[in-house]
Protein backbone atom coordinates (compact mmCIF):
# COMPACT_ATOMS: atom_id res chain seq x y z
CA UNK A 1 0.00 0.00 0.00
CA UNK A 2 1.03 3.30 -0.87
CA UNK A 3 -0.39 6.36 0.46
CA UNK A 4 -0.34 9.89 -0.62
CA UNK A 5 -1.35 13.27 1.23
CA UNK A 6 -1.49 16.75 -0.69
CA UNK A 7 -2.65 20.14 1.48
CA UNK A 8 -4.03 22.63 -1.02
CA UNK A 9 -3.70 25.91 0.94
CA UNK A 10 -6.58 28.35 0.96
CA UNK A 11 -8.51 26.06 -1.92
CA UNK A 12 -12.08 26.00 -0.84
CA UNK A 13 -14.82 23.57 -2.51
CA UNK A 14 -18.58 22.70 -0.83
CA UNK A 15 -18.26 19.66 1.46
CA UNK A 16 -21.19 17.47 -0.99
CA UNK A 17 -18.44 18.56 -4.26
CA UNK A 18 -15.59 17.15 -2.29
CA UNK A 19 -17.51 13.93 -1.01
CA UNK A 20 -18.28 12.60 -4.51
CA UNK A 21 -14.98 13.51 -5.25
CA UNK A 22 -13.59 11.65 -2.91
CA UNK A 23 -15.94 9.00 -3.52
CA UNK A 24 -15.61 8.46 -7.30
CA UNK A 25 -11.84 8.10 -6.48
CA UNK A 26 -12.55 5.43 -4.18
CA UNK A 27 -14.19 3.55 -6.66
CA UNK A 28 -11.47 3.74 -9.43
CA UNK A 29 -9.10 0.53 -9.66
CA UNK A 30 -6.13 0.18 -7.77
CA UNK A 31 -7.43 2.99 -5.10
CA UNK A 32 -7.93 1.46 -1.86
CA UNK A 33 -8.90 4.48 0.03
CA UNK A 34 -9.60 8.15 -0.69
CA UNK A 35 -10.90 11.37 1.25
CA UNK A 36 -10.88 14.83 -0.08
CA UNK A 37 -12.15 17.61 2.34
CA UNK A 38 -11.72 20.84 3.76
CA UNK A 39 -8.94 20.58 6.92
CA UNK A 40 -11.27 21.12 10.13
CA UNK A 41 -10.59 19.60 13.45
CA UNK A 42 -13.52 16.70 12.60
CA UNK A 43 -12.08 16.31 8.67
CA UNK A 44 -8.56 16.04 10.45
CA UNK A 45 -9.78 13.37 12.96
CA UNK A 46 -11.31 11.30 10.38
CA UNK A 47 -8.70 11.49 8.28
CA UNK A 48 -6.82 10.27 11.21
CA UNK A 49 -9.09 7.37 12.20
CA UNK A 50 -8.32 6.41 8.14
CA UNK A 51 -4.48 5.95 8.36
CA UNK A 52 -3.37 9.26 6.63
CA UNK A 53 -1.06 11.84 8.28
CA UNK A 54 -2.38 15.05 7.84
CA UNK A 55 1.06 17.63 8.38
CA UNK A 56 0.91 20.30 11.27
CA UNK A 57 -0.87 23.94 10.18
CA UNK A 58 -3.05 22.63 8.22
CA UNK A 59 -6.55 24.56 9.13
CA UNK A 60 -10.24 24.60 7.69
CA UNK A 61 -9.37 27.01 4.84
CA UNK A 62 -7.02 24.10 3.69
CA UNK A 63 -8.04 21.40 0.75
CA UNK A 64 -6.64 18.01 2.29
CA UNK A 65 -6.20 15.15 -0.29
CA UNK A 66 -5.31 11.97 1.21
CA UNK A 67 -5.42 8.36 -1.67
CA UNK A 68 -4.28 4.94 -0.52
CA UNK A 69 -3.13 2.92 -3.62
CA UNK A 70 -2.42 -1.10 -3.63
CA UNK A 71 0.02 -0.57 -6.26
CA UNK A 72 0.02 1.63 -8.99
CA UNK A 73 -2.84 3.83 -10.20
CA UNK A 74 -1.99 7.16 -7.72
CA UNK A 75 -0.81 9.39 -11.00
CA UNK A 76 -3.85 8.03 -12.63
CA UNK A 77 -6.18 8.78 -9.68
CA UNK A 78 -4.24 12.57 -8.98
CA UNK A 79 -5.29 13.73 -12.88
CA UNK A 80 -9.07 12.64 -12.33
CA UNK A 81 -9.22 14.57 -9.07
CA UNK A 82 -7.73 17.24 -10.66
CA UNK A 83 -10.49 17.06 -13.42
CA UNK A 84 -13.19 16.56 -11.04
CA UNK A 85 -12.11 19.39 -9.06
CA UNK A 86 -11.75 21.58 -12.79
CA UNK A 87 -15.24 20.84 -13.65
CA UNK A 88 -16.73 21.92 -10.04
CA UNK A 89 -14.96 25.05 -9.90
CA UNK A 90 -15.82 26.28 -13.31
CA UNK A 91 -16.87 29.37 -13.19
CA UNK A 92 -20.94 30.01 -15.25
CA UNK A 93 -21.02 30.34 -19.07
CA UNK A 94 -20.93 33.95 -20.39
CA UNK A 95 -18.76 35.22 -17.56
CA UNK A 96 -15.55 37.40 -18.62
CA UNK A 97 -12.63 37.38 -16.41
CA UNK A 98 -11.96 41.06 -16.68
CA UNK A 99 -14.09 43.57 -16.23
CA UNK A 100 -17.15 41.32 -15.25
CA UNK A 101 -19.12 42.52 -11.83
CA UNK A 102 -18.03 40.78 -8.99
CA UNK A 103 -19.92 38.10 -7.30
CA UNK A 104 -21.75 38.72 -4.39
CA UNK A 105 -19.77 38.11 -0.92
CA UNK A 106 -22.76 37.71 1.22
CA UNK A 107 -26.47 36.39 1.74
CA UNK A 108 -27.56 40.13 1.95
CA UNK A 109 -25.82 41.24 -1.37
CA UNK A 110 -26.79 38.41 -3.46
CA UNK A 111 -30.45 39.20 -2.07
CA UNK A 112 -30.05 42.79 -3.30
CA UNK A 113 -29.46 42.03 -7.05
CA UNK A 114 -32.02 38.76 -7.17
CA UNK A 115 -35.74 39.20 -7.42
CA UNK A 116 -36.13 36.23 -4.52
CA UNK A 117 -38.02 35.34 -1.51
CA UNK A 118 -36.34 32.17 -0.29
CA UNK A 119 -32.54 32.19 0.52
CA UNK A 120 -31.08 28.60 0.73
CA UNK A 121 -28.04 27.81 2.97
CA UNK A 122 -25.80 25.07 3.05
CA UNK A 123 -22.76 25.77 5.13
CA UNK A 124 -21.85 24.05 8.61
CA UNK A 125 -24.34 24.34 11.04
CA UNK A 126 -22.52 25.88 13.77
CA UNK A 127 -21.59 28.94 11.56
CA UNK A 128 -25.37 29.11 9.37
CA UNK A 129 -26.58 31.80 12.00
CA UNK A 130 -25.16 35.23 10.78
CA UNK A 131 -26.29 33.99 7.21
CA UNK A 132 -29.41 33.48 8.30
CA UNK A 133 -29.99 36.31 9.69
CA UNK A 134 -28.39 38.47 7.19
CA UNK A 135 -31.04 36.56 4.42
CA UNK A 136 -33.82 37.48 7.22
CA UNK A 137 -32.85 41.37 6.56
CA UNK A 138 -33.15 41.33 3.40
CA UNK A 139 -36.70 40.34 3.87
CA UNK A 140 -35.83 36.17 2.57
CA UNK A 141 -37.96 33.23 3.81
CA UNK A 142 -34.90 30.92 5.00
CA UNK A 143 -34.40 27.07 3.90
CA UNK A 144 -31.42 26.02 6.51
CA UNK A 145 -30.32 22.84 4.89
CA UNK A 146 -27.68 22.67 7.58
CA UNK A 147 -27.53 20.54 10.42
CA UNK A 148 -26.27 20.60 13.92
CA UNK A 149 -27.49 24.12 14.57
CA UNK A 150 -27.21 24.52 18.24
CA UNK A 151 -30.86 24.81 19.37
CA UNK A 152 -30.12 28.65 21.06
CA UNK A 153 -29.62 30.16 17.53
CA UNK A 154 -32.69 28.04 16.07
CA UNK A 155 -34.97 29.62 17.94
CA UNK A 156 -33.43 32.96 17.96
CA UNK A 157 -33.61 32.79 14.14
CA UNK A 158 -37.67 31.50 14.24
CA UNK A 159 -38.59 34.42 16.51
CA UNK A 160 -36.87 36.90 13.99
CA UNK A 161 -38.30 35.38 11.56
CA UNK A 162 -41.59 36.11 13.06
CA UNK A 163 -41.77 39.57 13.92
CA UNK A 164 -40.83 40.14 10.04
CA UNK A 165 -43.67 37.89 8.73
CA UNK A 166 -41.22 35.55 7.49
CA UNK A 167 -41.18 31.44 7.47
CA UNK A 168 -37.43 29.59 8.40
CA UNK A 169 -37.60 26.25 7.25
CA UNK A 170 -35.32 24.46 8.99
CA UNK A 171 -32.45 23.88 10.37
CA UNK A 172 -31.91 20.47 9.03
CA UNK A 173 -34.68 20.90 6.45
CA UNK A 174 -33.82 18.48 3.34
CA UNK A 175 -37.35 19.25 1.20
CA UNK A 176 -38.91 21.97 0.34
CA UNK A 177 -41.75 22.61 -2.68
CA UNK A 178 -42.05 26.63 -3.36
CA UNK A 179 -44.66 26.80 -6.35
CA UNK A 180 -43.26 23.93 -7.74
CA UNK A 181 -39.63 24.90 -7.49
CA UNK A 182 -38.07 21.90 -5.40
CA UNK A 183 -35.57 22.79 -3.21
CA UNK A 184 -33.11 20.14 -1.48
CA UNK A 185 -34.30 16.61 -1.60
CA UNK A 186 -37.15 17.34 -3.90
CA UNK A 187 -39.06 14.30 -6.16
CA UNK A 188 -40.67 15.20 -9.12
CA UNK A 189 -43.94 15.55 -8.04
CA UNK A 190 -47.46 17.29 -10.31
CA UNK A 191 -48.97 20.28 -8.70
CA UNK A 192 -51.75 19.84 -7.05
CA UNK A 193 -54.37 20.88 -3.94
CA UNK A 194 -52.30 19.46 -1.27
CA UNK A 195 -49.97 21.62 1.22
CA UNK A 196 -47.46 19.70 2.98
CA UNK A 197 -46.01 20.80 6.89
CA UNK A 198 -43.17 18.64 7.00
CA UNK A 199 -41.07 18.23 10.14
CA UNK A 200 -39.28 15.58 7.99
CA UNK A 201 -38.27 15.70 5.11
CA UNK A 202 -38.41 11.54 3.84
CA UNK A 203 -41.69 11.88 5.34
CA UNK A 204 -42.69 14.38 3.33
CA UNK A 205 -41.33 12.88 0.07
CA UNK A 206 -42.89 9.55 1.05
CA UNK A 207 -46.34 11.43 1.08
CA UNK A 208 -45.56 13.28 -2.16
CA UNK A 209 -44.69 10.07 -4.01
CA UNK A 210 -47.88 8.31 -3.01
CA UNK A 211 -50.03 11.51 -4.34
CA UNK A 212 -48.37 11.85 -7.03
CA UNK A 213 -48.85 7.91 -8.01
CA UNK A 214 -52.81 8.27 -6.95
CA UNK A 215 -52.58 11.42 -9.66
CA UNK A 216 -52.97 13.78 -7.00
CA UNK A 217 -49.91 17.11 -6.52
CA UNK A 218 -48.99 19.27 -3.81
CA UNK A 219 -49.10 23.12 -3.95
CA UNK A 220 -46.12 23.61 -1.59
CA UNK A 221 -44.44 21.39 1.00
CA UNK A 222 -43.11 23.97 3.71
CA UNK A 223 -40.07 22.32 5.91
CA UNK A 224 -40.02 23.23 9.19
CA UNK A 225 -36.77 21.09 10.76
CA UNK A 226 -37.01 18.28 12.53
CA UNK A 227 -36.33 19.82 15.94
CA UNK A 228 -39.29 22.55 15.19
CA UNK A 229 -41.75 20.23 17.12
CA UNK A 230 -39.88 19.69 20.01
CA UNK A 231 -40.56 21.51 23.44
CA UNK A 232 -38.28 23.98 22.96
CA UNK A 233 -39.24 25.13 19.47
CA UNK A 234 -43.18 24.32 20.02
CA UNK A 235 -44.08 24.28 16.70
CA UNK A 236 -42.57 28.39 16.06
CA UNK A 237 -42.55 27.37 12.40
CA UNK A 238 -44.88 24.88 11.63
CA UNK A 239 -47.67 27.39 13.35
CA UNK A 240 -46.51 29.92 10.64
CA UNK A 241 -46.32 27.38 7.46
CA UNK A 242 -49.67 26.42 8.54
CA UNK A 243 -51.15 30.13 8.26
CA UNK A 244 -49.47 30.24 4.75
CA UNK A 245 -50.81 27.37 3.39
CA UNK A 246 -54.18 28.23 5.06
CA UNK A 247 -54.25 31.74 2.91
CA UNK A 248 -53.47 30.26 -0.11
CA UNK A 249 -55.69 29.91 -2.69
CA UNK A 250 -54.46 26.79 -4.40
CA UNK A 251 -54.56 24.63 -1.26
CA UNK A 252 -57.28 22.94 -0.42
CA UNK A 253 -56.09 20.67 1.88
CA UNK A 254 -53.28 20.41 4.49
CA UNK A 255 -51.20 17.51 5.52
CA UNK A 256 -48.81 18.29 8.65
CA UNK A 257 -46.22 15.38 8.69
CA UNK A 258 -43.92 14.81 11.72
CA UNK A 259 -41.71 12.99 13.46
CA UNK A 260 -43.57 11.72 16.60
CA UNK A 261 -43.88 15.46 18.23
CA UNK A 262 -43.97 16.16 21.77
CA UNK A 263 -47.81 16.21 23.65
CA UNK A 264 -47.97 19.44 24.31
CA UNK A 265 -46.35 20.73 20.99
CA UNK A 266 -48.99 18.05 19.25
CA UNK A 267 -51.84 19.74 21.07
CA UNK A 268 -51.17 23.45 20.07
CA UNK A 269 -50.59 22.27 16.72
CA UNK A 270 -53.97 20.89 16.88
CA UNK A 271 -55.69 23.80 18.61
CA UNK A 272 -54.22 26.30 15.74
CA UNK A 273 -55.39 23.93 12.99
CA UNK A 274 -58.36 23.42 14.11
CA UNK A 275 -59.02 27.41 13.96
CA UNK A 276 -58.12 27.43 10.25
CA UNK A 277 -60.31 27.60 7.28
CA UNK A 278 -58.55 24.78 5.14
CA UNK A 279 -59.12 21.21 6.49
CA UNK A 280 -55.73 19.50 8.08
CA UNK A 281 -54.74 15.31 8.09
CA UNK A 282 -52.16 14.81 10.39
CA UNK A 283 -49.29 12.08 9.56
CA UNK A 284 -47.23 11.71 12.55
CA UNK A 285 -45.39 8.03 12.84
CA UNK A 286 -46.53 6.85 16.59
CA UNK A 287 -49.08 4.66 18.44
CA UNK A 288 -52.81 5.77 17.61
CA UNK A 289 -51.71 7.78 14.39
CA UNK A 290 -51.96 7.09 11.31
CA UNK A 291 -49.22 6.09 9.12
CA UNK A 292 -48.04 8.04 6.20
CA UNK A 293 -50.13 5.52 3.42
CA UNK A 294 -52.90 5.84 5.62
CA UNK A 295 -52.61 9.14 5.59
CA UNK A 296 -52.22 9.86 2.17
CA UNK A 297 -55.13 7.34 1.75
CA UNK A 298 -57.74 9.36 4.00
CA UNK A 299 -56.21 13.11 1.98
CA UNK A 300 -57.51 11.43 -1.39
CA UNK A 301 -61.05 10.28 0.62
CA UNK A 302 -61.33 13.64 1.53
CA UNK A 303 -60.42 15.45 -1.74
CA UNK A 304 -62.65 12.58 -3.40
CA UNK A 305 -60.54 10.78 -5.17
CA UNK A 306 -59.89 6.95 -5.61
CA UNK A 307 -57.30 5.12 -3.44
CA UNK A 308 -55.09 3.23 -5.95
CA UNK A 309 -53.13 -0.19 -5.27
CA UNK A 310 -49.96 1.13 -4.18
CA UNK A 311 -47.03 -0.12 -6.51
CA UNK A 312 -45.23 -2.81 -5.66
CA UNK A 313 -42.78 -5.35 -7.43
CA UNK A 314 -41.98 -8.64 -6.28
CA UNK A 315 -38.69 -10.30 -6.89
CA UNK A 316 -38.30 -13.48 -8.77
CA UNK A 317 -39.27 -16.98 -7.03
CA UNK A 318 -35.85 -18.22 -5.68
CA UNK A 319 -35.44 -21.93 -4.74
CA UNK A 320 -36.85 -22.83 -1.05
CA UNK A 321 -34.34 -22.73 1.29
CA UNK A 322 -33.71 -25.52 3.36
CA UNK A 323 -35.90 -26.71 6.22
CA UNK A 324 -35.22 -24.91 9.76
CA UNK A 325 -33.11 -21.95 7.25
CA UNK A 326 -36.41 -19.76 6.46
CA UNK A 327 -36.64 -15.96 7.20
CA UNK A 328 -39.64 -16.46 9.90
CA UNK A 329 -38.25 -16.81 13.59
CA UNK A 330 -34.75 -14.53 12.68
CA UNK A 331 -35.11 -10.91 13.13
CA UNK A 332 -36.06 -8.18 11.33
CA UNK A 333 -33.07 -5.46 10.53
CA UNK A 334 -34.00 -1.93 9.03
CA UNK A 335 -31.59 0.04 7.27
CA UNK A 336 -33.12 3.77 7.00
CA UNK A 337 -31.59 6.46 4.76
CA UNK A 338 -34.56 8.64 5.97
CA UNK A 339 -35.65 9.32 9.64
CA UNK A 340 -39.17 9.23 9.35
CA UNK A 341 -39.13 6.30 7.07
CA UNK A 342 -37.87 4.59 9.89
CA UNK A 343 -39.90 6.01 12.51
CA UNK A 344 -42.86 4.53 10.80
CA UNK A 345 -41.30 1.04 10.00
CA UNK A 346 -40.36 0.52 14.17
CA UNK A 347 -44.28 2.28 14.96
CA UNK A 348 -45.67 -0.97 12.69
CA UNK A 349 -43.36 -3.46 14.28
CA UNK A 350 -44.27 -2.53 17.87
CA UNK A 351 -48.10 -2.37 16.90
CA UNK A 352 -47.62 -5.84 16.14
CA UNK A 353 -45.27 -7.22 17.88
CA UNK A 354 -45.37 -4.93 21.33
CA UNK A 355 -42.29 -3.04 22.55
CA UNK A 356 -39.97 -6.44 22.93
CA UNK A 357 -38.13 -5.75 19.62
CA UNK A 358 -34.82 -5.47 20.77
CA UNK A 359 -35.04 -8.52 23.15
CA UNK A 360 -36.10 -10.36 19.73
CA UNK A 361 -33.35 -9.07 17.63
CA UNK A 362 -35.14 -6.60 15.29
CA UNK A 363 -33.37 -3.21 15.03
CA UNK A 364 -34.13 -0.24 12.88
CA UNK A 365 -30.94 2.14 11.92
CA UNK A 366 -31.62 5.59 10.64
CA UNK A 367 -28.12 6.20 9.26
CA UNK A 368 -29.59 9.84 8.06
CA UNK A 369 -28.93 10.56 11.83
CA UNK A 370 -26.91 13.64 12.98
CA UNK A 371 -24.30 11.25 14.37
CA UNK A 372 -23.58 9.42 11.01
CA UNK A 373 -23.93 12.46 9.02
CA UNK A 374 -20.55 14.60 10.76
CA UNK A 375 -17.96 15.13 8.53
CA UNK A 376 -19.90 13.11 5.85
CA UNK A 377 -22.79 13.28 3.16
CA UNK A 378 -26.40 12.21 3.79
CA UNK A 379 -26.78 8.91 3.06
CA UNK A 380 -29.17 9.59 0.06
CA UNK A 381 -25.99 10.94 -1.41
CA UNK A 382 -23.05 8.56 -0.28
CA UNK A 383 -24.40 5.19 0.36
CA UNK A 384 -21.05 3.94 2.27
CA UNK A 385 -21.96 3.44 5.96
CA UNK A 386 -25.03 1.47 5.17
CA UNK A 387 -23.59 -0.55 2.32
CA UNK A 388 -21.12 -1.94 5.15
CA UNK A 389 -24.04 -2.16 7.64
CA UNK A 390 -25.63 -4.02 4.77
CA UNK A 391 -22.96 -6.91 4.13
CA UNK A 392 -22.73 -7.01 8.30
CA UNK A 393 -26.19 -8.17 8.89
CA UNK A 394 -26.16 -10.17 5.69
CA UNK A 395 -23.71 -12.17 7.50
CA UNK A 396 -25.29 -12.48 10.42
CA UNK A 397 -27.34 -15.90 10.54
CA UNK A 398 -29.75 -14.55 13.22
CA UNK A 399 -30.71 -11.83 10.55
CA UNK A 400 -33.94 -13.11 8.90
CA UNK A 401 -35.01 -9.82 6.50
CA UNK A 402 -33.41 -6.78 5.71
CA UNK A 403 -35.51 -3.92 5.36
CA UNK A 404 -33.84 -0.98 3.46
CA UNK A 405 -35.59 2.29 1.88
CA UNK A 406 -34.42 4.13 -1.37
CA UNK A 407 -35.15 7.17 -1.60
CA UNK A 408 -34.89 8.89 -5.38
CA UNK A 409 -35.59 12.50 -6.44
CA UNK A 410 -33.33 15.49 -6.72
CA UNK A 411 -30.28 15.88 -5.19
CA UNK A 412 -30.54 12.36 -4.16
CA UNK A 413 -27.84 9.67 -5.31
CA UNK A 414 -28.12 9.55 -9.41
CA UNK A 415 -28.32 5.93 -9.78
CA UNK A 416 -28.77 4.22 -5.96
CA UNK A 417 -29.40 0.77 -7.67
CA UNK A 418 -26.13 0.77 -9.31
CA UNK A 419 -24.43 0.15 -5.91
CA UNK A 420 -26.99 -1.55 -3.88
CA UNK A 421 -28.86 -4.28 -6.40
CA UNK A 422 -25.01 -5.86 -6.46
CA UNK A 423 -24.72 -5.70 -2.97
CA UNK A 424 -28.32 -7.02 -2.54
CA UNK A 425 -27.37 -10.11 -5.26
CA UNK A 426 -24.00 -11.13 -3.60
CA UNK A 427 -26.18 -10.97 -0.09
CA UNK A 428 -29.47 -13.24 -1.29
CA UNK A 429 -26.41 -15.29 -3.08
CA UNK A 430 -24.49 -15.90 0.02
CA UNK A 431 -27.40 -16.20 2.31
CA UNK A 432 -30.57 -18.25 0.13
CA UNK A 433 -32.39 -18.08 3.93
CA UNK A 434 -32.31 -13.86 3.78
CA UNK A 435 -35.06 -12.16 2.66
CA UNK A 436 -34.67 -8.33 1.32
CA UNK A 437 -37.32 -5.88 1.00
CA UNK A 438 -37.06 -2.03 -0.48
CA UNK A 439 -39.27 0.92 0.30
CA UNK A 440 -38.70 3.02 -3.13
CA UNK A 441 -40.03 6.11 -2.27
CA UNK A 442 -39.85 8.15 -6.11
CA UNK A 443 -41.74 8.98 -8.87
CA UNK A 444 -41.70 8.05 -12.55
CA UNK A 445 -40.51 11.94 -13.52
CA UNK A 446 -37.72 11.50 -10.93
CA UNK A 447 -34.14 11.89 -12.55
CA UNK A 448 -33.32 8.43 -11.00
CA UNK A 449 -36.34 6.77 -12.60
CA UNK A 450 -38.57 4.82 -9.86
CA UNK A 451 -39.74 2.05 -12.49
CA UNK A 452 -35.70 1.47 -13.67
CA UNK A 453 -34.73 1.75 -9.92
CA UNK A 454 -37.49 -0.85 -9.08
CA UNK A 455 -36.75 -3.36 -12.19
CA UNK A 456 -33.01 -3.33 -11.17
CA UNK A 457 -33.90 -4.17 -6.88
CA UNK A 458 -36.01 -6.70 -7.77
CA UNK A 459 -33.86 -8.60 -10.47
CA UNK A 460 -31.29 -8.79 -7.65
CA UNK A 461 -33.78 -10.29 -5.21
CA UNK A 462 -35.37 -7.84 -3.64
CA UNK A 463 -39.18 -7.55 -3.43
CA UNK A 464 -40.05 -4.08 -3.99
CA UNK A 465 -42.63 -1.32 -2.62
CA UNK A 466 -43.82 1.93 -3.12
CA UNK A 467 -45.57 2.35 0.52
CA UNK A 468 -43.25 2.30 3.48
CA UNK A 469 -45.66 0.94 5.65
CA UNK A 470 -46.76 -1.63 3.05
CA UNK A 471 -43.19 -2.89 3.05
CA UNK A 472 -42.41 -2.95 6.80
CA UNK A 473 -46.55 -5.05 6.75
CA UNK A 474 -44.45 -7.40 4.52
CA UNK A 475 -41.09 -8.01 6.43
CA UNK A 476 -42.95 -8.75 9.72
CA UNK A 477 -44.58 -11.20 7.60
CA UNK A 478 -41.76 -13.33 6.56
CA UNK A 479 -39.77 -13.10 9.79
CA UNK A 480 -42.95 -12.92 12.19
CA UNK A 481 -45.77 -14.70 10.59
CA UNK A 482 -48.09 -11.94 11.93
CA UNK A 483 -49.94 -9.13 9.57
CA UNK A 484 -49.61 -5.96 11.01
Amino acid sequence: MKDWVEVRRGSYHDSVTLMRAGRLLSERPGVAGAMVAMGTELNREMFGRMGFAVPDGTGPDDLVVAIRVDGGGLDEAREALDGLLHGASRPPAGGGPLGAPAPPRTTGSAAAGADATVALLSVPGPHVFPEAMDALDAGLNVMIFSDNVPLAQEIALKEAAARRGLIVMGPDCGTAVIGGAGLGFANAVRPGPVGVVAASGTGAQQLMCLLDAAGTGVSHVLGVGGRDLSPQVSGRSALSALAALDADPGTELIVLVSKPPAPQVLDLIREAARRLDTPVVFALPAAGEDDLTQAAEKVLTALGRTVPRWPRWTAPRRAAPAAGHAAEGRALRGLFAGGTLRDEAEMIARGALGWDLQARGHRFTDFGDDAYTRGRAHPMIDPTLRLDALRAEAADPGCGVLLLDVVLGHGAEPDPAASLAPAVTAAVRDRPDLAVVVSLCGTPADPQGRDRQATALCEAGADVFASNAQATRHALRLVEGVSA
